[in-house]
């Protein structure tokens, strides 16, 4: 056996020695058009295999994630290419200028589904994010996994069609909302981005906007603080259906 392979042996040995197992994602699309799921992971943890891709309506996708990964996951809609031939999507979008985002974040306003797996004793955190505004319906779902607060968390309604009209953002026409800005990537302002002198949960309450997202999904993430009601853990390595327009 040469170094390489060795190496390879030892490796896989070590993960099945430690029981260390990875997980599966399934992005399930049931918007009545086309959308381009993404990924980027955080804490210096290496990407995923896929950043970006296709997933027609009514269609599902399964990618393993490996284990002790964290990072977000969203959906971009409307998405073609420009005259240079450049990829580009009206919400959401990761500015790569190709269906894989490469290790770029979405563009706000996005929903997000963030995952932080095996992270204590192994055991994964999750939730559905609304800190960067929304653009699509979006829900988790583990399967199997336990504990008290193992369950699925959503933001079923689709915001756009009640969106305030000064978060509202439209397509190019000026006519539909196609996303709903956060309060604070529409304002800028300390008290909504939990900035400054707001910088702590005792100083940055909720707002007029962030419960405006609280009502209509109360378990999602509506702005920076928002954890008790919004965090989610599983134990013994689920894995999890994320499903666009829920």
């Amino acid at each position: 056996m040469d170094s390489v392979m060795q190496l390879v042996f030892l490796s896989f040995a070590a993960l099945f020695i430690c029981g260390v197992q990875s997980a599966q994602f399934t992005f399930t699309n049931n918007c009545p058009y086309t959308i381009w799921p993404a990924t980027v992971s955080g804490g210096g943890v290496a990407q995923l295999p896929t950043t970006g891709f296709e997933l027609p309506s009514k269609s599902s996708v399964s990618i393993e994630v490996p284990a002790q990964w964290s990072g977000r996951i969203w959906a971009r809609p409307f998405c073609s290419n420009d005259s240079s031939g450049k990829f580009f999507c009206k919400t959401a979008d990761c500015g790569s200028g190709e269906v894989s985002c490469n290790g770029a974040g979405a563009i706000p306003p996005a929903s997000l589904a963030e995952f932080t797996l095996a992270a204590n004793n192994g055991m994964d955190f999750y939730d559905v994010s609304l800190v960067d505004g929304f653009n699509l319906p979006l829900s988790i779902t583990p399967q199997s996994g336990s504990g008290s607060n193992c369950r699925s968390t959503s933001c079923p309604v689709d915001l756009n069609a009640i969106c305030p009209q000064e978060l509202a953002i439209r397509d190019d026409s000026g006519g539909a909302i196609i996303g709903c800005k956060s309060a604070c990537l529409a304002f800028n302002q300390p008290q909504f981005c939990c900035t400054g002198e707001f910088g702590s949960p005792q100083t940055c309450p909720p707002t007029i906007f962030s419960s405006y997202f609280k009502n209509q999904c109360p378990q999602a993430y509506s702005y920076a603080y928002d954890d008790l009601t919004s965090t989610f853990t599983c134990t013994g390595g689920p894995d999890y259906l994320i499903t666009f327009c829920s």
